[in-house]
């Protein structure tokens, strides 16, 4: 509302109407509208190519729904199932697959040039577990200033730090210096 003078006057803003996104995947029942289809049973079994009408008939009949599975077809196919039930074991199947997918990981470990033994075997302790874990690893090492002109330095330490971790881990690529940082990638041995 916006005041002018002691009169009050009511503005209104038309409401954008958001469109309706279905979460189904399939036609089902009336919203199939093709006029022909290939129909297939509840079994499994070919009913030939019929007409909507008897299609949807057969299903009222036998208590089920007429479900379109392969709209792009000629003529589409539908067939003759109970809907919720495929869709509670389609969704249980979906939960199986993630349960079973396993996320992989990059975890990253910084050295330096000057890093202390001590440091070293820490770095390399933790790269150890994050390679049990499933997880790969990415060795870097960063120079600064002047370390620029002595990249070898850093090339010595990541091959050494490849070659203490080899038991469990192997080189998933090379070397590669990329402006100031020098990156290795080591990924678990599958066993």
């Amino acid at each position: 509302m916006r005041r002018t003078g002691s009169v009050f006057r009511i503005i209104y803003f038309p409401i954008l109407e958001v469109p309706h996104i279905s979460k189904q995947e399939h036609l089902i029942n009336e919203e199939i509208t093709v006029p022909q289809v290939r129909l297939v049973g509840e079994e499994g079994e070919q009913l030939g190519i019929v007409s909507i009408d008897v299609a949807q008939n057969l299903s009222i009949e036998k208590g089920l729904d007429l479900v379109m599975i392969a709209p792009k077809a000629e003529p589409p196919v539908c067939r003759i199932m109970d809907y919720g039930k495929f869709r509670f074991e389609q969704e249980k199947r979906e939960k199986e697959a993630k349960k079973k997918q396993q996320v992989v990981e990059v975890k990253e470990i910084q050295l330096s040039c000057s890093i202390g033994e001590h440091d070293f075997q820490t770095k390399l302790n933790h790269a150890f577990r994050f390679l049990k874990d499933g997880n790969k690893v990415k060795v870097c090492v960063r120079f600064k200033g002047r370390e620029m002109r002595h990249t070898e330095l850093g090339m010595d330490i990541v091959m050494r730090f490849a070659e203490a971790a080899s038991e469990c881990a192997q080189i998933d690529k090379k070397p590669v210096l990329e402006g100031r940082n020098l990156t290795l990638f080591l990924s678990p041995i599958k066993q």
